[in-house]
């Protein structure tokens, strides 16, 4: 029997929201780009992404000069709220706005707090690239959807996190990046890679090769659209060894897409499994496997036996 009506993992078809998800993928590269210009560089960009929080995304706290500020989406009240370390608060409703009109909210309430920030208007890593300040084309927001993400990705986060914790290398936070609109975390063996060629639709080489400068296996949630249609868990490996694709991974609904040349696991099949955890988790685990071992990663060094979890220091 499945659990179609799990509410932890709710139905998502990418048909019923597209406009307000390509209207929330532009107001989240708004606030991301702001971030991206306050916040001193990190390796592979790990500066610039968004996290979730208990009520939605938030950009976590960005340094202006000797003040602070954060960005939150809350997808609860469904309000934009900027905050700063000196008591400074605005808000703003999400609903009814163009991403133009929200891009000059953004602004005018940052500037209303004395935080005066410019940002290249562009979007990035989509195929319509309509300036902020000029979009009036996407503007829907429709609020039951937008809580349906968010609800995929507290759990997303969550398991994730679980993931996470038995390694004990080099790894990423389990982190939200706007560019692609996903969510993920990121496993490193310690040597550098080749350089990546590039050539990635809308985005710099120079982001990308930063972005791949090591050897990675990465693991994450997308929630549709392009060769991809549906939500999906995808994974893969930086550079690919040698027979990765041909590897067989748990569950057995999961696939190699030579298209994406990710792994790639329905969402759809992870919501209605018996145990959406387990079924996660196991994918994570088993593409990670197969990258490190054909990789040759030092999983003895890099993996932790017995995680610990409770207990009292």
């Amino acid at each position: 029997m499945s659990n179609t009506g799990n509410p932890f993992w709710p139905e998502l078809p990418l048909a019923e929201w597209q406009n307000t998800y390509t209207t929330l993928h532009m107001c989240t590269q708004v606030v991301g780009k702001i971030k991206l210009m306050q916040s001193p560089h990190v390796n592979h960009w790990w500066q610039v992404v968004l996290y979730v929080n208990a009520r939605g995304l938030t950009t976590s706290p960005i340094p202006y000069g000797t003040r602070t500020f954060e960005i939150d989406f809350d997808f609860m009240d469904h309000v934009l709220i900027v905050r700063t370390n000196d008591g400074g608060q605005r808000t703003f409703a999400l609903a009814g706005n163009s991403v133009a009109d929200f891009y000059r909210k953004l602004m005018d309430v940052l500037h209303s707090l004395e935080i005066y920030v410019k940002i290249w208007t562009k979007p990035v890593e989509v195929p319509e690239r309509i300036l902020f300040e000029e979009d009036h084309t996407h503007a829907s927001y429709d609020s039951q959807h937008v809580q349906r993400l968010w609800q995929i990705l507290v759990q997303t986060d969550r398991v994730l996190k679980q993931f996470r914790s038995g390694f004990i290398g080099k790894c990423s936070p389990v982190h939200f990046f706007w560019g692609a609109f996903d969510m993920a975390v990121t496993r490193f063996s310690g040597r550098a890679a080749p350089m990546h060629p590039g050539g990635v639709p809308a985005l710099a080489d120079f982001v990308v090769q930063e972005a791949y400068s090591h050897e990675v296996s990465s693991c994450g949630f997308w929630p549709g659209g392009g060769a991809v249609l549906e939500p999906a868990f995808y994974a893969y490996a930086y550079p690919e060894p040698t027979g990765f694709k041909e590897v067989s991974i748990i569950p057995e609904q999961a696939f190699y897409s030579a298209e994406m040349s990710e792994f790639i696991l329905p969402y759809d099949a992870v919501r209605q499994s018996q145990n959406p955890d387990d079924m996660l988790l196991k994918f994570s685990q088993s593409t990670y496997e197969a990258a490190a071992d054909l990789g040759n990663w030092d999983r003895k060094s890099l993996e932790r036996n017995s995680p610990e979890s409770g207990g009292k220091f």
